[in-house]
C-alpha cells in the first residue's frame, strides 16, 4: 500500500494585518514613575504606535504607546498617579 501524501499546506498570506488585542488584553507600565498626561479614554479606537500616556521616570519623559490596534475598555490611571513597573495602565476590549 503506498504512503498517503501529507495534506497541502495552508496558503501563505503576505504581510497579514497585526492581530487585535485579545479581549481583556492590557498595557503595562514599563518603568516606575509618574503619569504626566493621559491621551486616551474608554471607547477610543487606537492604532499600534499611537501615544497613550506620558510617563516621567528617572527625570525623563517617556511616551507609552499602544502596542497593537484596539479599542480602549478601561483606563486605570490618571494624571499625577504614581505607577510601578508592571502596573496595568489600560485594558482593551
Amino acid at each position: 500500500r503506498p504512503p498517503t501524501p501529507p495534506p497541502p499546506a495552508p496558503p501563505r498570506v503576505k504581510n497579514p494585518p497585526p492581530p487585535a488585542p485579545a479581549a481583556g488584553a492590557t498595557l503595562k507600565s514599563p518603568l516606575p514613575g509618574t503619569i504626566l498626561d493621559v491621551f486616551c479614554k474608554p471607547g477610543d479606537a487606537v492604532k499600534a504606535g499611537q501615544r497613550l500616556f506620558l510617563l516621567e521616570a528617572m527625570k525623563m519623559e517617556n511616551n507609552i504607546d499602544a502596542e497593537k490596534d484596539g479599542v480602549i475598555k478601561e483606563v486605570r490611571v490618571h494624571r499625577s498617579d504614581s505607577v510601578m513597573e508592571g502596573d496595568i495602565l489600560v485594558v482593551f476590549e
